[in-house]
């Protein structure tokens, strides 16, 4: 039986379909962050949440909407999980990063980019870790 041979164009636009994946997954992130931050901003302003825990609860909105749209982007695309995972937590951090670019006129790893990274990161990751198929057992 011949295998079936697949053809440039195929390839090409499964790439196209798991980059659009990606990119969506990474937009529902941000928005599912925007939504997480606003919460947060009430909670600062009522007095529930002190101001100095807000670095850590900003940290845990980006890890919670890095597993969102992680979470979405994978199930859509199904195969290289983490890679798409990871990817959709890439592009949530280039959106923070650019919206703090516009607001800020100036935005710096130094200034807490680094644990954003980290975080957005392994929120992508988490969803990419958990979706892998276990090994087939050989048979003999």
């Amino acid at each position: 039986m011949k295998k079936k041979e697949r053809r440039p164009e195929e390839l090409g636009g499964q790439w196209l379909n798991t980059t659009c994946e990606v990119l969506k997954g990474g937009v529902l992130a941000g928005v599912t962050t925007i939504l997480a931050l606003l919460v947060c901003a009430v909670l600062v302003s009522m007095g529930v949440i002190p101001v100095s825990g807000m670095y850590g609860g900003v940290l845990a909105v980006c890890v919670l909407g890095a597993l969102v749209g992680g979470t979405w982007a994978v199930h859509r695309v199904g195969s290289r999980s983490l890679l798409v995972g990871l990817g959709a937590g890439a592009v949530l951090f280039l959106l923070l990063l650019t919206a703090g670019l516009i607001a800020c006129q100036g935005a710096s790893i130094a200034n807490g980019g680094a644990g954003l990274l980290c975080a957005c990161l392994c929120g992508g990751a988490i969803p990419g870790l958990l979706a892998r198929k276990p090994k087939k057992k050989r048979r003999r």
